[in-house]
């Protein structure tokens, strides 16, 4: 039986959103295969024992997401060890807080090379693959933090990389529609991992009004759907999935 497989980027600790996408596309049925950091490296052998004992396939792949051929690396190892992925989850990230008194040229270059190059030209490398391929139909995720929605003074260079996933994620749909590809993406909204401290969450949590925070897990639920052959009707969108979280 020929699983489909999902490339997600970014899934480097227990408590990260790529790690509860991983679980869950798993759970579905989807071969794994993810990549992370160096310092996640004992994290990644966990994470694809857990997922193996689901009965699935799953590898990993270390590599600097920064770097100009991430892309080609990243598929180059995909092919090699699972085979042509169906579904791509561009979760990973790169974020430092600056404003207008210390944003410079190489905070801007971090920051573009991870969230721009790295994301869109996953993006081109996938469906390049899949048109060349014999499969029927495609699912691309890329991840946004709400940018159109309200303004983030001191992440200048973050909210400007990742405002630019929100244009290229339309244009490119329209492009992969007649290939049965979908491009969407998902603004989850302030969400309860690595980065969270409990200043953090003291501040936020009265501004959700379902009394709670927002989990990877919920991250995860939305991207399962998308990722699905149900979610076929969808393209184009960005998706705003934060229980109402209120700026």
């Amino acid at each position: 039986m020929n699983r489909p497989i999902a490339l997600i980027t970014g899934a480097s600790s227990p408590r990260d959103m790529g790690t509860a996408i991983c679980r869950k596309l798993a759970a579905q049925g989807l071969d794994i295969f993810f990549t992370y950091w160096q310092a996640a490296a004992d994290w990644a052998q966990t994470l694809e024992q857990e997922i193996a004992e689901i009965g699935v396939r799953c590898s990993s792949y270390c590599i600097d997401l920064s770097a100009a051929d991430a892309a080609g690396q990243v598929y180059e190892e995909i092919r090699r060890t699972l085979g042509t992925p169906t579904v791509l989850i561009n979760n990973a990230a790169y974020s430092t807080n600056d404003n207008y008194m210390t944003l410079n040229a190489q905070t801007l270059d971090n920051h573009y090379a991870v969230n721009m190059r790295s994301t869109f030209l996953l993006c081109t490398e996938f469906a390049r693959g899949l048109e060349q391929s014999d499969l029927a139909w495609g699912r691309i995720i890329n991840m946004t933090s709400g940018q159109d929605l309200a303004p983030m003074p001191g992440e200048l260079a973050y909210a400007a990389t990742k405002g630019a996933i929100s244009a290229f994620t339309r244009s490119l749909s329209r492009e992969l529609a007649p290939l049965h590809i979908t491009v969407n993406a998902v603004n989850p909204g302030p969400t309860d991992s690595t980065w969270m401290t409990d200043d953090i969450r003291s501040f936020l949590l009265p501004q959700f009004p379902m009394g709670r925070i927002g989990t990877p897990d919920d991250a995860a639920r939305i991207i399962a759907f998308l990722a699905s052959e149900e979610a076929q009707w969808i393209t184009g969108q960005i998706i705003h999935s934060e229980g109402g979280f209120a700026r």
